[in-house]
């Protein structure tokens, strides 16, 4: 059964950094697609990042091009997203989660397994 576990939330002033992890447990881990989702106060959740399970191929809302960047580390069993230039839009609990088929990897209820969350604050 594998299991993610999220750390590296906190807060932040606008235009802060943090590096948030996401650690898996389980041998398979390297087979899996992994993808990060936020859900700010009030809203639904939505998509922010993805990589495939080689760690060639990322995907990422427009609304964090060019900032956050997406990563993995297989040999570790941990997944990362490191959130640069953070803005008060960016406040939200960010998720992450295993997508055990091959398919699109933006849409999350595709998704298998979530961890529980970590909260990012952004203060102005």
């Amino acid at each position: 059964q594998v299991q993610l576990v999220e750390s590296g939330g906190g807060l932040v002033q606008a235009g802060g950094s943090l590096r948030l992890s996401c650690a898996a447990s389980g041998r398979t881990f390297r087979r899996y697609a992994m993808g990060w989702f936020r859900q700010p106060p009030g809203k639904e959740r939505e998509f922010v990042a993805a990589i495939r399970w080689s760690g060639d191929t990322t995907y990422y809302a427009d609304s964090v091009k060019g900032r956050f960047t997406i990563s993995r580390d297989n040999a570790k069993n941990t997944v990362y997203l490191q959130v640069n230039n953070l803005k008060p839009e960016d406040t939200a609990v960010y998720y992450c989660a295993a997508k055990f088929l091959l398919g699109e990897l933006v849409t999350g209820s595709r998704y298998d397994l979530w961890g529980q969350g970590t909260q990012v604050t952004v203060s102005s």
